[in-house]
């Protein structure tokens, strides 16, 4: 590919590895990457570990520093998001007001936690955990005796709740599913998680799911359960689940089927628009449509956008591969099994 400029537009893990892979492949021309963060591009694994914990600070988990992106000649453009983009033109709107010009562009937009409505939802008692700001307001709720109620029994939730049980809280998962983690594991595994967590003292209470959440004007608040039953609680967090943030592509008239549908070399159906990372759903060998949210796909993913926005892509697959730490264990995921897969 002629040098031109390639505009990256989200400055997570799979836009930082897009925009470091095109340096290392050769590219000479221009490469802006956008961000609506404040930071320097990070790795949001250790949000719900270590920095929640208080055992990492925050610049820790940098995945480029600002030096490192300005040696690589990549114009980093911090707390930018784009809001609107025009295919045919090969232009996108910054929040700044600015008008880019790019001759490929990758989005690696991410997406956002689910918040659902139901009343008190808003309440500053109530957490998501995405970014490294809503780890630092959750980690100043956590202490010896704090009361933490977590909505969501899947990988985050859990994350949050070991974090929470060895800062001393105590610690109450609500999961609305009989069992915990039931998109991504076999009921054995779910078994195996249940007793990990029930064994450093994690209340479980499963088939169980939100109605309210009625702050007190005092602090803390009263943790209303669909079966009408309470809990007290200093903090609520929501890990329910994520959704794409895709509204750029959809507005712009990029195919989108909860997320950003690619083909094997991560294009969009828009020409010189490539996906990547939370944001893209592709349909791996042998199966329908995914969206994978793990780092692991972020990062590969990323390099794979970039490799095919300079011409030179191989058919991406996504493997699946993933893992989430508990109480110094760490469990791995190995592959995509179908819905017919056994034990």
């Amino acid at each position: 590919m002629k040098a031109g400029a390639i505009v990256i537009v989200g400055a997570g893990q799979a836009g930082g590895w897009a925009a470091a892979t095109l340096r290392g492949r050769g590219y000479a021309g221009r490469i802006v990457l956008l961000g609506d963060e404040p930071h320097a591009p990070y790795e949001r694994p250790p949000l719900s570990k270590a920095v929640l914990g208080g055992q990492a600070a925050p610049e820790s988990t940098e995945l480029f520093s600002l030096e490192r992106l300005a040696e690589l000649d990549i114009t980093f453009r911090p707390g930018v998001a784009a809001t609107r983009l025009w295919p045919e033109r090969h232009q996108v709107e910054t929040s700044t007001g600015a008008v880019l010009d790019y001759d490929k562009l990758i989005l690696c937009t991410g997406g956002r936690p689910i918040v659902p409505a139901l009343p008190g939802a808003d309440a500053a008692v109530v957490h998501v955990l995405r970014t490294r700001d809503d780890a630092l307001r959750l980690r100043a709720r956590l202490g010896p005796g704090r009361r933490i109620v977590i909505a969501g029994g899947g990988w985050i939730g859990l994350e949050v709740a070991a974090t929470a049980r060895q800062a001393g809280c105590a610690t109450t998962v609500l999961e609305q599913a009989p069992r915990l983690c039931a998109r991504s594991v076999p009921p054995g595994v779910s078994a195996h998680l249940a007793a990990l967590h029930a064994g450093q003292g994690v209340a479980l209470r499963l088939n169980a799911s939100l109605r309210a959440v009625h702050a007190r004007p005092e602090g803390g608040c009263v943790v209303e359960l669909a079966d009408g039953s309470r809990l007290e609680a200093d903090a609520v967090v929501l890990g329910v689940g994520m959704q794409a943030n895709d509204a750029l592509a959809r507005e712009a008239g990029i195919a989108c089927e909860r997320g950003v549908l690619v083909d094997e070399y991560c294009r969009t159906s828009a020409p010189d628009v490539l996906a990547a990372g939370d944001v893209a759903v592709a349909a791996p060998a042998g199966g329908g449509p995914i969206r994978l949210e793990s780092w692991q796909n972020a990062q590969d993913q990323g390099a794979a956008a970039a490799l095919s926005a300079l011409d030179a892509g191989q058919p991406y697959q996504p493997s699946g591969a993933g893992g989430s730490e508990r109480y110094g264990a760490m469990g791995q995921i190995a592959g995509l099994p179908g819905r017919g897969a056994r034990e």
